[in-house]
């Protein structure tokens, strides 16, 4: 019987392309081959997270432990935010075989390039990620990884967009004539000051001291 199960099992770890087993490769991220089922003796890690401290993660708690999560990241910080102290120490210790739960993808990330960007390092890793509420989102079911790409693809439409909106703006900002980065140090007439003492022979360390700035800021106003 033992003999059997352990047949079974080594059979379900392979992924299978007509009769050779293969990784899956999706958008940048190679699937580990054991996608098929979940072996009992690996990690079960959950993360939890609200955006305020008014919240509570009762619920959510709750949720992962009767998932079989027995170790919870959890914390109290807006999703918008790259640097939770949390989730970056969850994927810096994942290792292969890990399962990674959470109750709904957006206690994860709040955009899809964040959400593929988390999802990637958990697959990279060699892990596997599950979302409760969302069974599409299970990157060891065939319609999670076939999900998880298209996400990859929306994401970079995403960036795309970001990038283009940030362009159209900074060009109708300075078809305005509106300054981009920092305020300048200077007022328009002490621009000007400067640049003609600066015509008229002053040295840049001379300029620099008597406006209060370094030399680079009388630098980049040119003669």
């Amino acid at each position: 019987m033992s003999r059997n199960l352990g047949v079974a099992r080594r059979l379900a770890r392979l992924k299978t392309f007509g009769n050779s087993a293969c990784p899956a490769r999706s958008n940048g991220l190679v699937f580990p081959e054991d996608v098929t089922e979940i072996d009992p003796e690996n990690r079960h890690l959950g993360y939890a997270r609200v955006s305020t401290n008014g919240q509570t993660l009762d619920a959510q708690l709750e949720q992962l432990k009767a998932a079989g999560c027995t170790r919870i990241y959890r914390e109290k910080v807006s999703g918008a935010k790259a640097d939770r102290r949390e989730l970056l120490r969850m994927l810096d210790r994942l290792v292969a075989g890990d399962v990674v739960t959470v109750t709904r993808i957006d206690r994860l990330a709040r955009s899809t390039f964040d959400l593929f960007g988390i999802v990637k390092r958990v697959v990279d890793a060699g892990a596997q990620f599950r979302s409760l509420a969302e069974p599409w989102a299970d990157t060891s079911t065939s319609t999670g990884r076939l999900t998880i790409a298209v996400l990859g693809g929306l994401a970079d439409v995403e960036r795309d967009l970001i990038r283009t909106r940030t362009a159209e703006g900074r060009g109708r900002a300075k078809a305005r004539g509106q300054h981009m980065g920092r305020p300048s140090k200077l007022t328009p007439q002490q621009q000007a000051e400067a640049r003609r003492r600066r015509a008229e022979g002053a040295r840049l360390k001379e300029l620099a001291r008597s406006y209060n700035v370094c030399v680079a800021t009388i630098s980049r106003l040119g003669a």
